[in-house]
């Protein structure tokens, strides 16, 4: 779970991290743990029905440890691209784990590596953009926008689409990085730290913002398509009133599944916004697709599937309750959580039944497991211990 930090809005200033961080006390016990949440579940007995294969294990630096960037390695064309706060890019190979290049500076990238088109796009907490080359890892350009940059860029139609702290989310050339639009939103005083990445579909970018509204914007030039809210800000007191959709958004081919900290999980049309169902559902993480069903996992620790037509429970995993888990991946006919011991817990799409565990080392798995089209599970934890898993039809 991410914490709050407070944003003052009227000037667009993050507080956060190194900076200077504002928390909201209670909200954290000892560790990865709340005062008010308890102590996490005692993981359960079962039968595995098979054993990842570990394929390799590599150290990429020093990890994320306390900053809660939910950096995730970016998996494309047979390489795995890593960056962390410690100034490290990486690229490997996906089979091998072998170190294709590496650089390292002294900027403090805050973000999971954008990948396209040759580019390997990165933000950085004082609001520098860096793109290198993804077959050498030199540098292509680099440049400045106003505040930390704290979610993976998109690379799409020859643009660099980047979302920066303050609300702005910038289109900038991929080529060179010139400025060629900018949509800025005004934000509340208090949210839940950190940003979800901008997403695509049709031509079309997804922003999720922290008063509660997914935004879609036009690509080619960042004029708004619609806006709607998923949960409205409602409370007496700021924190009663965060509402953020700071999760991952999934977009498919004629929806967007957006989850709110407020408390609802929404369908939306994804030509116009338009509802198609919502539910109670309170996210910190986000949502994936998988086939026919949305997953989510709520604050609880709790994991959901949900009818992707009309949002009604399939099914519900509660044994993983405050372990603190990632966003769900999809790895074959499986869902993938890892939780805030280091262990990455399978379970059957269909049932929610555990079928498989590993210990993937002593740190927390905050950054969303990413799978690759060979069916390769790549995930780090926040010690920066980095590994890769095949299953068997995986």
């Amino acid at each position: 779970m991410r914490f709050p930090i407070v944003r003052a809005a009227t000037v667009g200033l993050l507080v956060i991290g190194l900076a200077g961080c504002n928390t909201i006390k209670g909200w954290f016990g000892k560790g990865d743990k709340t005062a008010e949440a308890g102590e996490p579940a005692e993981l359960v007995d079962f039968e595995p029905a098979f054993k990842p294969e570990r394929l390799w294990r590599e150290s990429i630096g020093k990890g994320e440890q306390r900053l809660w960037l939910r950096q995730a390695p970016a998996v494309a064309e047979g390489r795995v691209y890593t960056a962390d706060a410690s100034g490290r890019v990486k690229a490997l190979a996906l089979e091998t784990g072998r170190e294709v290049w590496a650089v390292k500076s002294k900027l403090r990238y805050s973000t999971s590596p954008g990948v396209g088109a040759g580019y390997v796009v990165v933000g950085t907490m004082e609001g520098q953009v860096v793109a290198l080359d993804a077959d050498t890892g030199g540098e292509r350009w680099s440049v400045r926008v106003l505040s930390e940059v704290a979610s993976r860029p998109l690379i799409s139609e020859g643009l660099a689409i980047v979302r920066s702290s303050d609300g702005r989310v910038y289109g900038l050339d991929l080529a060179d990085g010139r400025r060629r639009w900018v949509f800025a939103r005004g934000l509340p005083a208090l949210t839940v730290r950190g940003n979800g990445a901008p997403v695509l579909g049709q031509g079309v970018v997804y922003v999720g913002y922290d008063d509660g509204t997914v935004v879609a914007l036009r690509a080619q030039d960042g004029l708004r398509v619609w806006e709607r809210s998923v949960a409205e800000p409602e409370g007496r007191s700021e924190l009663d009133r965060m509402a953020d959709v700071d999760g991952e958004l999934a977009v498919g081919l004629d929806a967007v599944f957006a989850a709110s900290f407020k408390g609802r999980l929404a369908a939306l049309t994804a030509n116009g916004g338009s509802p198609v169902w919502n539910r109670e559902l309170k996210s910190a993480t986000g949502v994936a697709l998988a086939r026919d069903r949305v997953l989510a996992v709520d604050v609880q620790g709790d994991v959901w599937a949900l009818d992707r037509n009309n949002g009604n429970a399939v099914w519900r995993q509660d044994a993983l309750a405050m372990r603190w888990l990632s966003s769900p991946a999809v790895q074959g006919e499986h869902a993938v959580v890892g939780d805030l011991e280091g262990y990455l817990h399978w379970l059957r799409l269909d049932s929610g039944d555990f079928v498989a565990r590993i210990k993937h080392g002593g740190d927390p798995i905050r950054a969303t497991p990413q799978v690759s089209p060979e069916g390769i599970l790549v995930v780090v934890d926040t010690d920066g211990r980095l590994a890769a898993y095949r299953i068997g039809g995986g």
